[in-house]
């Protein structure tokens, strides 16, 4: 007999419920999602999905990275504003570059002068005024040989164009006239646009005239200062420097003075010597302005080492070959002369205790320091280098050198038959077969 089901036909299929487990408490509530009475209900945001197996996580900025860009920023900034600080400035240090080495040059004058009771600017001011004045002279009567010359090349510029057209008619079978050649001139179109150029360009010749007169008083300014006050800017150097440090900066401060004063010193009197010599020969030879000439060479020819000699010998040869074409050949045989005489005799006696360099080094400083600064390093090239090599000698270990005749350059002639046969016995001796060979 089959069983009987009781259910209700009509009753709806119930969930399955699950009994809430009963703690020591007592029986917790199931969790309801039914907002509480009154309350309305928030959105929930759905989950977020777990990531995949194998998935790679997305990198996150390191926080130094920010930081560290700024930073980069900042010192490039700093470096592009100090480098454009340094073009505009360049101008103003190196003037005071100059002003310092001038300071260093009257310093001597200014400390024996000092040291007997004067006061330290009026000592300043006075080498200055006597430098000035030195300067000023050699100025004017180099500014008036030149006039004069110049003068007297255009009175005899007639002259000169009728012997050159001669000599061209008698040489080339030509027919030139003057009158033809200065009419050809003075309708070229070079000469209009060259005079038309030279009138526009007055007022660049007088803002350089104007610009080099500001440039010097700053230098003349700036190397009052530092001879005047030179103490007390020392004294400042040294205050924010440890004791060790302060005898090095006053020891290289002395040698700089010492240097920079014994090259001028010893420039001076060859400058001296050799303006005395070529004014000798050329008022042998009756060159006009011989005073003037024999200036111009002294200063040139050693302020500027080397090739300043040759440099200042074209003047008196050129005004030489206006009065005589020989001339010019003795001038220029009298200034390599001199030369010689200077390089070998005069110099090494002069700068044997102020600034001993090798010609090869003064030479190559000089380069250097035109390649540098210009004219202004070919100036101060000598007495820098000579500082440095003085201040650098000081930690230099020397030792005693041995008696080797391979030291001066050669070897004697026995010692040179000896070491051959010696060589040629020790050659002899390896090619040899060993004994018991049979060979």
């Amino acid at each position: 007999m089959a069983p009987i089901d009781d259910t209700p036909k009509n009753a709806p299929d119930s969930e399955p419920t699950t009994e809430p487990a009963a703690g020591p408490a007592g029986p917790v509530a199931p969790p309801s999602s039914a907002p509480p009475t009154g309350a309305t209900a928030a959105p929930t945001a759905p989950a977020p999905a777990p990531p995949a197996a194998g998935a790679a996580t997305p990198a996150r900025m390191p926080r130094w990275l920010p930081k560290a860009m700024a930073l980069a920023l900042a010192l490039y900034a700093c470096f592009q504003l100090g480098s454009w600080a340094f073009h505009q400035l360049t101008g103003l240090l190196l003037n005071i570059l100059i002003a310092f080495f001038l300071a260093l040059a009257v310093e001597p004058a200014v400390g024996r002068m000092a040291a007997r009771g004067m006061r330290r600017g009026l000592a300043t001011f006075l080498v200055f005024v006597a430098v000035a004045i030195v300067s000023v002279g050699f100025v004017v009567l180099l500014g008036s040989m030149l006039a004069g010359q110049i003068v007297d090349m255009v009175e005899d510029l007639p002259e000169y164009l009728d012997s050159l057209i001669n000599w061209i008619n008698h040489t080339f079978n030509t027919e030139l006239s003057r009158v033809a050649v200065q009419d050809s001139l003075l309708r070229s179109d070079w000469l209009r646009s060259y005079v038309e150029n030279s009138a526009s360009g007055v007022l660049d010749v007088s803002a350089t005239v104007l610009g080099g007169l500001f440039k010097l008083l700053t230098i003349f300014l700036f190397s009052f200062y530092f001879a005047a006050d030179g103490p007390r800017l020392r004294r400042a150097l040294c205050s924010v420097l440890p004791p060790a440090k302060q005898a090095e900066v006053l020891r290289a401060w002395e040698i700089a003075v010492d240097k920079t004063g014994g090259y001028l010193y010893s420039r001076g009197l060859m400058a001296l010597a050799s303006g005395a010599a070529h004014f000798v020969l050329l008022e042998f030879l009756g060159v006009p302005y011989a005073p003037a000439l024999a200036v111009w060479v002294g200063l040139v020819s050693q302020f500027l080492p080397t090739i300043g000699t040759y440099l200042a010998g074209a003047l008196p040869m050129l005004i030489a070959f206006t009065v005589a074409p020989w001339y010019a050949l003795w001038v220029l045989a009298f200034v390599v002369v001199y030369q010689q005489f200077e390089n070998y005799l005069l110099q090494p006696k002069l700068t044997a205790k102020t600034v001993d360099i090798h010609p090869a080094v003064a030479f190559g400083s000089v380069v250097a320091g035109t390649a540098l600064l210009g004219a202004v390093g070919a100036l101060i090239a000598i007495p820098a280098v000579a500082t440095l090599q003085a201040f650098l000698g000081a930690y230099v270990k020397r030792y005693a050198v041995t008696e080797d005749p391979r030291v001066h350059g050669h070897r004697r002639h026995g010692e040179m038959v000896l070491a051959r046969i010696q060589r040629a016995l020790r050659t002899g001796r390896d090619q040899a077969p060993p004994p018991g060979s049979g060979a």
